[in-house]
């Protein structure tokens, strides 16, 4: 699947959702992933992802075997101590295209409908995803939280399974471990899809990478940012266009 290409496909954001983010005593959780338009409606399942899990000591597991329909994949994740866990696809590598520069913006081919504008830059990309969920046995622990420290990521300040409708939730955006700042940061409402107000809020990080969040209503939300970067020495592109997204429910 690709974050690039056709303008519907461009528009694409990976998702992993838990049945439960609190599971209580519950000894496990089934894991539901793909890549969705619009938050949480299953589109194209996702492939190819190093599924795995954080345990409350920040460790990493092993889920269970995954099934590949043809619109989301489906795994189990067991939580056999009491913790918060983070369910992860890992970083995962997507196709290849091509990308252009717009005055200070980089803008993928097939976003906005039409080929690069004459005598623009253009080179060559790379999609990479990441999708986030923490799901908490007993009480919430805080080594899963800790960011991983490569590409883009978010590293929660108030604990996920602690977010609560109509209150502040505060985080950090990272790229390659390091605050990154001026990126913009949408925040998108499972119920939209039904009500017609999808998008929550809009806002941008600060210097610090910092940014604050308040979701209104009770439900399950997903943060995503995208950003554009060189790509390491030895890749495969020049450029990387990551997409990350961060699944929270709030009470």
């Amino acid at each position: 699947m690709a974050i690039l290409g056709g303008a519907s496909v461009s528009a694409h954001m990976p998702y992993v959702l838990p049945t439960s983010f609190d599971v209580g005593k519950g000894d496990h959780v089934t894991v539901e992933s793909s890549f969705a338009e619009d938050a949480f409606v299953p589109e194209v399942a996702m492939r190819d992802a190093p599924f795995h899990l954080l345990g409350p000591d920040g460790t990493r597991g092993d889920v269970g075997p995954v099934t590949y329909l043809r619109d989301l994949s489906i795994f189990e994740a067991d939580l056999k101590r009491d913790g918060t866990y983070r369910i992860t696809t890992g970083q995962r590598a997507g196709r290849k295209g091509m990308m252009y520069r717009d005055g200070e913006k980089w803008v993928m081919r097939g976003e906005g409908g039409g080929a690069a504008p004459a005598g623009a830059q253009s080179v060559e990309v790379q999609s990479m995803t990441l999708a986030d969920a923490y799901v908490t046995r007993g009480q919430p622990t805080e080594a899963p939280l800790k960011p991983v420290g490569t590409a883009l990521e978010i590293q929660p300040v108030t604990h996920p399974n602690s977010i609560s409708a109509g209150s502040d939730a505060s985080f950090v955006l990272l790229f390659d471990g390091k605050p990154l700042a001026g990126a913009d940061v949408t925040l998108f409402r499972s119920a939209g899809v039904h009500d017609g107000r999808k998008v929550a809020a809009q806002t941008r990080s600060d210097g610090a990478g910092r940014f604050t969040l308040k979701p209104d209503d009770a439900g399950t939300y997903l943060v995503m940012v995208r950003h554009r970067a060189a790509a390491p020495a030895g890749a495969g592109t020049p450029w990387r266009s990551y997409t990350y997204t961060l699944a929270f429910d709030a009470a």
